[in-house]
């Protein structure tokens, strides 16, 4: 090879792999005018505190957040004696199912609380000011600008490394203060008895807070039931001719402990000195991944999704709720009490961090299970009577069940599916002191559980004595099963083939032995006679639904896989065949965000993005947060109306991530399902399972270069994406070709390699 040629494509390869830019201006929220609704908004937040920067008739609108502000009152009419799981069982083999419903399942829908409750608004008098004549949300910096006819400029931020929100107007020429607005908690008693729309918040019976001026000083107090309370404070000043710059803050309290003293009094710095922090802060997040892709549509969401993932999952905060920290700003308790969904939407929320090189985030998540820990395990004695870790389906901040359709508000198998995140955590940070101590003892925890709450049948065979899978049949008596779903079986699974693993990893043989055993108690996965996957036995997919919770085994969970063979693959496509062909009368957004990932696990890229696109164009409001209908009324979905909940974006961007680098199946595959038009796409810094970080480039049709950093070290295996290769570098990696397209690497931490396409 000619040495000036090679020194050269190293030195581009090396340049290609390092810079991880991605984001530029073009990825940016840019309007002509702010949006008139609080889910138009342009989204600001740090993971403890949120904006919604909008416009309310003539006011500009600053809607205030923070992610611990919850009524945590019981649920009313829960906790009654017949609160137990075999109650449960007998009900339904009594066939009596009605108390059932009357005592676990409605109060969810005729209690207002507990329930995610807003903070408060500031608003700003711009009547005087003409109209709005430009709006940017920079991405790079998380900064909202917007720009009047009259020149008033105004620069916002919530402090990426405080609990604080800036903002600063330039070019004010008249007297000029900010109002802040208490949300309406006295009014008209309206119950709507809808979990969607929201009951008024004057349903919780608050007593209206009180809002004090002195000054350029504005606090709110607002009591909360049960000795929760709150507290906002705004402070500003003019700096000089035209300028005037503030801050705001939220502090909380929960029962039984005093007020904290107004964060803002520890506030140091002005505008200018907190918004280099907060600008490098953000630096560094988008320095952790970037991608490349020739539709625009796309790799814009994916930006977005980023941003927002950014702006909502921070270690030290409450993991990502169902509006995380941009609650509901309509005088309603915000859909579905904006609370904890683990039957799907905190899973899904959290998917793209692991790909995605996220794991600090991902961390804020697994933390807060863990600090819910005890509480978890009061429910699994109370409800179920066995130890282990079980948790409801549907909790508030600390954790407490809060009722709802029980077939997932308190399905047994929930715990499993959170055990996966734990397991991803792991496999995706190879750190063993997190393994130790959190992992395996999480996964443990949920395999001792399901091992006593499972019985056997006079086969040997192991089964739960009634399995649902989510809001299959709704609430209803038919909705539990005598046999095990599909969903409930993908997941009881998993955790004891988890559990196994890393037992064996930690060096437990005789705990890997016995949860092998007990795995393999489990019969095989119902399917129908043309290889598609069902609800159960005798229950195949025959109506669309939203939920595809018959299709676990293959996505999230990996119990089927692609590479197992073509038995599986024969299942995979079937099952997505007839999913299809069933059609989308009942989906959400999150539906078509899920279905790319299958789609992408069967390496059809096409059709993968393309339900990215629907997605994109279709559930997401003008500044990308899904809003579950379909917005076009163009028949993706007969769900056309709008709540606001975060899980299909996440999962949006976990899709397209898996169309570009997948490593679940034991070995790293570049590029497994892009479509063949994706004739230039690129990424850098994406993370496969090992700790490995890959940066690729594709062109002209073809991977022409990637790299590979060894993190931890270790070993794996990539399959080749091209016939004929040439290392431009190898530092502290051994390759070893197996002759079937493989590439076995046995890796030094920290090693790295840089591959070339040889173009035969």
């Amino acid at each position: 090879m000619n040495l000036k040629r090679e020194l050269t494509t190293f030195f581009m390869a090396t340049c290609m792999a390092m810079n991880v830019a991605g984001q530029t201006a073009k990825h940016d929220l840019q309007f002509s005018q702010l949006g008139n609704k609080w889910d138009e908004a342009i989204p600001l937040g740090n993971g403890m505190l949120g904006a919604l920067i909008w416009q309310n008739g003539t006011q500009l609108r600053f809607s205030l957040d923070r992610a611990d502000l919850w009524d945590m009152r019981p649920m009313k009419g829960l906790h009654r004696k017949e609160f137990s799981y075999q109650w449960v069982v007998d009900q339904v083999n009594k066939k009596d199912y009605k108390p059932v419903q009357q005592y676990f399942d409605e109060p969810y829908d005729r209690e207002p609380a507990p329930s995610k409750i807003p903070g408060g608004a500031l608003e700003f008098e711009t009547v005087n000011w003409g109209k709005v004549s430009a709006v940017n949300l920079s991405l790079k910096d998380a900064l909202c600008e917007v720009s009047w006819a009259n020149g008033v400029r105004l620069k916002t931020f919530v402090d990426a490394g405080k609990p604080v929100g800036w903002f600063r107007f330039e070019n004010v020429k008249d007297d000029f203060k900010p109002h802040l607005v208490a949300p309406r908690y006295q009014g008209t008693v309206r119950s709507s008895g809808d979990p969607v729309g929201g009951d008024d918040l004057s349903r919780l019976g608050y007593p209206q807070g009180k809002i004090k001026e002195e000054g350029n000083r504005i606090t709110y107090q607002q009591q909360g039931w049960g000795g929760f309370s709150y507290e906002i404070v705004v402070t500003w000043k003019k700096t000089k001719s035209g300028v005037v710059e503030g801050h705001w803050t939220i502090s909380s309290k929960q029962a039984n402990a005093k007020i904290s003293k107004p964060q803002n009094t520890n506030v140091s710095g002005d505008f200018n000195e907190r918004y280099l922090v907060h600008k490098n802060w953000w630096k560094g997040f988008w320095s952790k991944s970037a991608i490349h892709v020739p539709d625009t549509l796309l790799e814009k969401q994916w930006y977005l999704e980023q941003y927002k993932f950014g702006s909502a999952a921070r270690v030290g905060a409450p993991p990502i709720s169902l509006q995380a920290v941009w609650t509901a700003d309509n005088g309603r308790i915000p859909p579905w009490k904006g609370d904890y969904h683990h039957d799907l939407n905190t899973q899904l929320s959290y998917w793209p961090a692991y790909s995605g090189n996220h794991l600090a985030e991902a961390m804020g998540y697994l933390d807060h299970l863990e600090q819910n820990k005890a509480n978890y395990k009061r429910y699994t004695k109370q409800f179920f009577n066995a130890d282990g870790i079980a948790v409801p389906g549907v909790t508030t901040l600390d954790g407490t069940e809060m009722g709802g359709w029980i077939q997932y508000s308190l399905s047994p198998t929930v715990s499993g599916w959170l055990a996966q995140h734990y397991y991803l955590q792991w496999r995706y940070s190879m750190d063993r002191e997190f393994l130790k101590k959190k992992a395996y003892p999480w996964i443990k925890g949920v395999a001792v559980f399901l091992e006593k709450i499972t019985v056997k049948d006079g086969n040997g065979t192991r089964k739960l004595k009634i399995s649902s899978s989510p809001e299959i049949n709704d609430n209803a008596l038919d909705a539990w099963f005598l046999e095990d779903t599909n969903y409930d079986l993908a997941i009881m699974k998993f955790s004891f083939k988890a559990a196994a693993e890393l037992a064996l990893e930690l060096g437990l043989p005789e705990e890997a032995k016995h949860w092998t055993k007990v795995l393999k108690e489990f019969k095989d996965f119902a399917t129908t006679e043309k290889e598609e996957l069902m609800f159960a036995p005798g229950l195949t997919y025959k109506e669309s639904h939203r939920h595809f919770s018959h299709m676990m085994a293959i996505h999230p969970l990996g119990m089927i896989n692609w590479e197992d063979g073509t038995k599986a693959q024969s299942i995979i496509n079937n099952s997505i065949k007839l999913l299809d062909s069933i059609g989308p009368d009942y989906y959400v957004g999150y539906s078509y965000a899920w279905r790319a990932n299958l789609k992408a696990r069967a390496k059809n890229g096409e059709a993968a993005a393309e339900d990215l696109r629907i997605f994109a164009k279709a559930f997401c409001s003008p500044n990308s947060f899904h809003l579950n209908g379909d917005q076009l009324k163009a028949g993706y979905s007969k769900f056309q109306y709008r709540p606001f909940t975060l899980e299909g974006n996440f999962a949006f961007a976990a899709g397209l991530q898996e169309m570009l680098l997948q490593s679940y199946a034991g070995f790293i595959e570049i590029m497994p399902a892009v479509p063949k038009s994706w004739t230039e796409a690129s990424f850098e810094n994406l993370r496969a399972e090992g700790a490995f970080l890959l940066s690729v480039k594709r062109s002209g049709g073809q991977v022409e270069e990637l790299k590979i950093v060894a993190e931890k070290g270790g070993q794996t295996k990539l399959k080749l994406p091209f016939k004929t290769w040439y290392a431009l570098k190898s530092k502290g990696i051994m390759t070893k070709s197996t002759g079937d397209g493989f590439l076995t690497l046995n890796c030094k931490p920290g090693g790295e390699l840089v591959l070339k396409n040889g173009y035969e």
